[in-house]
This record gives structure tokens, sequence and C-alpha cells, in this order.
């Protein structure tokens, strides 16, 4: 796990190293352990390391091949590099090092973007081709690991996050008009490849893209999820399908479990989390299993901590187990630090505790699995029930899960920013897309396709690599992602969602923790805002610094005359999301 940078010019000048310099050491928190830098005429590469695989120099980054004529540098952990190590040994390559880094960069070698669909991990990768004078980029099947872009006619920049790329200098630093609509209304999601910088691009998940050194680009998505069981599983019952599901779990969190140094669990102390440690013991996961786990105050009668669950399945275990306990003024202390850590401001609760949690982890190990994505993938929502069955499923989707309409929008941003509906017009889109016929099927692929790259697993990464900490999430293992898309959604949907899941968990974990209400990592102070934290959010709306001209006053004075009011579908704080925007602008300069 690391950061990486780089630059490709199109006009005959040699890069720009000083920049790429300055946009790598900004990457430092994600890769304390080394720092490399690789220049040739056009190109030039950075790189931050973190030590998990392979803890020896003979790994570190750009790793240039001069054979080959092939200079890389990547960010993430190929689970199965041992067995591709295995396969490329075979057609006759030699290594001098034993991660997974050279094994990328011989695969590219041997077999090109062909490489991509044989490996397992999550991955954000640059690599130069001396002969060809091209630059390659691709980024994993879930979008696990983040890849910005600045590109203009002279040049193309790449990074591990987006404030790196504002340390290089020149670059358009506007409001993209698109970004700004879906952040306020699509519950701060905004879809690749648009950014809130106007001239900052991503990557989008399970895509390839290769330039030359004049600037020509080509562009291939090199995976999808396509809905429904196989013509081989049409038939297969309820039990045939927990079986699949449990037996493609104990593959993930077993091959996630190859590194050099201790894996840990971050424990929430729901059914994901819990499955994990579960697995891990029956994988033979050693006795002194880390575990760990967050609580905040309680506010506006919700409780802020599920101690209770999170320790029964510490005491199940014997596991080595961290309890984390945050009050309300170290949250208002820690909150801009986390906002500079985002690479895109985002509004959930759950940020400033993996923020907070991750600097504690980080203390003990660095390597956590984590829960993310089974929600997603397994229909742990409430919105696809309703989405189920609905005369129109699109308007079901958008009335459940949209922060506001576009009427909504229209009286909270400055006329000037109102345009389109551009989140309503990206979900229809994306409904009538082939691939999945079932209305559910539908949100499903939206969810785990857009929504889970950029809320949740963009929240992990940022959150977890501040603090030099990587986590691997075993339920965005590609086969375990691919399978649940094929379950019917009948399999999915009762019991308050995750059926499928729930039932086969019942194999593994207690059956408390299974049938406990639903919940996920709390902030009652951020979302019930009250008292300090009111007073926080309201100064700093309010600060005539801060105005950009980005909300109108009257929509400003209606969410603060009514702060636990007016709450979004998914009863997010609408006041917490135009405070949340400022304080990331103001963090970064913008």
């Amino acid at each position: 796990m690391c950061g990486i940078a780089g630059e490709l010019r199109f006009d005959g000048r040699p890069a720009d190293l000083a920049a790429v310099e300055r946009i790598t050491h900004h990457l430092a928190p994600r890769g304390p352990d080394a720092c490399g830098f690789h220049s040739q005429g056009p190109v030039a590469m950075g790189h931050r390391r973190l030590k998990i695989m392979d803890l020896d120099e003979a790994s570190g980054q750009p790793m240039t091949d001069a054979f080959l004529g092939l200079s890389m540098v990547f960010n993430g952990a190929i689970y199965n590099y041992p067995e591709l190590r295995g396969e490329l040994e075979g057609l006759g390559y030699r290594f001098f090092s034993d991660g997974d880094t050279e094994v990328l960069l011989k695969a590219y070698h041997a077999w090109g973007e062909a490489m991509l669909p044989k490996l397992n991990g999550m991955f954000a990768l640059a690599i130069w081709e001396r002969d060809r004078r091209s630059l390659f980029l691709a980024r994993d099947r879930l979008g696990i690991k983040p890849l910005y872009l600045a590109r203009n006619g002279e040049r193309l920049r790449f990074a591990s996050t987006l404030p790196a790329l504002l340390q290089g200098g020149d670059i358009e630093r506007s409001l993209n008009p698109v970004a700004l609509n879906h952040y306020l209304s699509f519950h701060a999601v905004v879809p690749a490849p648009h950014t809130l910088v106007a001239g900052i691009e991503k990557l989008p998940p399970a895509t390839w893209m290769r330039l030359d050194a004049q600037g020509n680009a080509e562009q291939q998505c090199w995976w999808q999820l396509d809905y429904g069981p196989r013509e081989d599983e049409r038939q297969l019952g309820f039990e045939d399908w927990q079986g699949r599901v449990l037996d493609s779990l104990r593959e993930a969190v077993a091959i996630r479990q190859r590194a050099a140094v201790d894996v840990g669990v971050l424990l929430s102390g729901g059914v994901d989390s819990s499955l994990l440690v579960g697995l891990l013991r029956e994988a033979g996961a050693a006795d002194n299993l880390l575990t760990f786990s967050i609580g905040f105050e309680d506010a506006g009668g919700e409780r802020g901590d599920e101690f209770h669950y999170s320790d029964l399945i510490a005491r199940h275990y014997g596991t080595r187990h961290h309890q984390l306990r945050i009050d309300e003024r170290e949250i208002i202390e820690q909150l801009p630090a986390a906002f500079r850590a985002m690479s895109e401001p985002m509004v959930s609760h759950d940020c400033i505790a993996f923020y907070l949690l991750s600097r504690e982890v980080s203390r003990h190990c660095k390597v956590v699995q984590s829960g993310q994505g089974a929600d997603e993938l397994f229909a742990g929502y409430h919105w696809y029930p309703q989405v189920d069955g609905a005369a129109d499923p699109v308007a079901a989707y958008l009335a459940a899960f949209r922060d506001r309409d576009f009427a909504d929008y229209a009286e909270t941003v400055a006329s000037r920013w109102v345009e389109e509906d551009f989140s309503g017009e990206f979900v229809r889109t994306h409904f009538a897309h082939p691939g999945a016929d079932d209305a559910v099927d539908k949100a499903l692929r939206l969810d785990s396709t857009v929504m889970l790259v950029d809320d949740p697993v963009k929240r992990v990464d940022n959150m977890t690599m501040a603090w030099g900490l990587e986590a691997r999430t075993p339920f965005l293992d590609y086969r375990v992602a691919e399978l649940s898309a094929r379950i019917p959604a009948r399999f999915k949907l009762p019991d308050g969602g995750k059926h499928v899941l729930k039932e086969a968990a019942r194999r593994v974990i207690p059956a408390e923790v299974i049938d406990r209400p639903k919940g996920y990592f709390p902030v009652p102070g951020l979302k019930h805002l009250q008292g300090a934290t009111l007073d926080w959010v309201r100064d700093l709306l309010l600060d005539p610094s801060q105005d950009r001209g980005l909300f109108q006053i009257a929509a400003i004075d209606r969410l603060l005359s009514d702060p636990q009011g007016q709450l979004t579908p998914l009863r997010g704080s609408k006041l917490w999301q135009l405070a949340a925007l400022n304080l990331w602008l103001d963090e970064h300069g913008l």
C-alpha cells in the first residue's frame, strides 16, 4: 500500500521532476517507510512506500527493469501474486525480489492489459514503456485504490489523492458544477470521471488508459458486474447459495492474510465485521488476533457506541481487543485534520470514526481487514424493498436515496450553479444500461459500482491511509462480488436485507450478533447537531471569509433555524452537508 505520482509531457519537454516531488511528498502519510523517484525524458514518477508484502529494499519503487524497458509505480496489494509468479516463471521470467510489485511489472510485459483480469487485489498503477514511449494507467475492478488525473495540452499528471495533485500547481481550481450537483443531491457521491475541482478528474474503476508522448489517449473499461444466475445456477436453492457465499468469503478472507506483517480487524460489532473475525479464526488466525472498535458520546437520544456486540465477538473468539471512545471536544478538534485527509468531501459521519480509529490501530499494526461492501452487494439497505416491484424503480430509488431533489437543490445553491438535474439523469441512464433486468439488481449495480466506490470505499482508503494503515476488504474480492450479482434478489431482501449472507453467517458466528438491530459506526454529535458542534457549524457557514457564493443565504438561515429537523431521506443533516463542503474547500485552499 503506497502513494504514487507522476507526469507525462506531451510538448517535447522533460518531465517536471520538481512538481512530481512536491506531489509525492504530500503523499508521505500513505507511505511513511520509504520514498523514491524516477525520471526519463518526458516521464517522471514518484512513490511513497508502506512496507507490507515484501519488507526488502529490492521491492522499492519506482521499479525499473532496463532489460524489459519498463518502469512502474503501484499502489495496492495483489493477493494472488505467488500464483502469478509461478506462472511467469514457467514462461521464463526470473525475479530479483519477493513481493507483488515485480510480479505486476513482468505480468504486464508478458500479457499487456490482458494481465488485469488475472489480478486478485486492489490497485492503481502506472507503467512507462520506454520503447513505445507510452504510459499505461489502470485501476482495480471496484475502485478500492484511487487514481486522480490532471490533464491539459502540455502534460498529464497523476496521483493517489486530489490534494496531492494540487501541490504540483498549474491546475484549474474552479468548482465543477456537475460535481457540485452530485455532491449536494447524490449523498456526496461524485461519479467518475468528475471531481469537485474543474481541473482534476479520476480514472473510473475497472478502467485502463494508455497515452503516448503526443497526448493521444486510449481508454477502456475492462470488467463489469453482470446480474442474474448462470445457466448452471438457475436451479440452485437458498441453502446452495448460502454455501457458495460462505466458501467464497472463506477464500477471500484467507488470501487477504498474505503479508509480511500482522493483520488485524476493524470490528464494529455488526454481522459483516464479526463474520470476518469468525472466518479468520476458522482459517487458523493466531491467538493474538487484534480487533478494534470505536464509540462516541450519545446525542439526540441515539446511542454512540456498539461495544456490547463488538465485546461479545471479542470474548467469543478471544481476540486482543481495543476500544476507543471519543468525546465531542476531540471530534471538533480533529475534524479539520480528517477533512485534510479527504481527497473529496464526504458527509458520512463514519469519516471521523475511521480517521480516529485508524490513528489508534496504526499504533498496533499496519494492515486490517474491514467489512465494507456487504450492504451494497447483498442488499442490506432499506431502499431495495422500495425499488422492488415499484411502478417507477428510478423514482423509488431517487426518493429513498437522494439527499435533495432538483427543486430543493435549486433553492439551496446560488443561481449561477443551477444548470441541470445531473444526479437524476445519471441514475436514469445507469438503470437503463444492459446487464441487469430486475429493478433491485439495477439498484444494486449502481450502488456496487458507483456509490460504494465513491463513498464507503473512498472513506476507508482516505482515513486509513492518512495514518499509513492498509485496509483490506474481503467482501470486495471480485469473486465474491460476481457471485453476489448472480444471486436472485428474492434470496437477499427478506429479514431486513442481506438474508442469504446472514443465514450463511449463522454457521460461523453467534446468532445474537446476526439478529441484532442494524447499525453502523454512529457519530450522533454530527447527526444531531447541537451544543458546541452546532456553534462550530454556525460559525463556519456564517463567517464572511468562508462565503464562496455557493449557497443562498435564505437556505442557510432555514437550515440553522431547525438543524435537527432538516434531515435527508437517509437521515443525514442537510446543514452538516453544507458545512462539510465549506470545511473541505477551506482545508485545501479552494
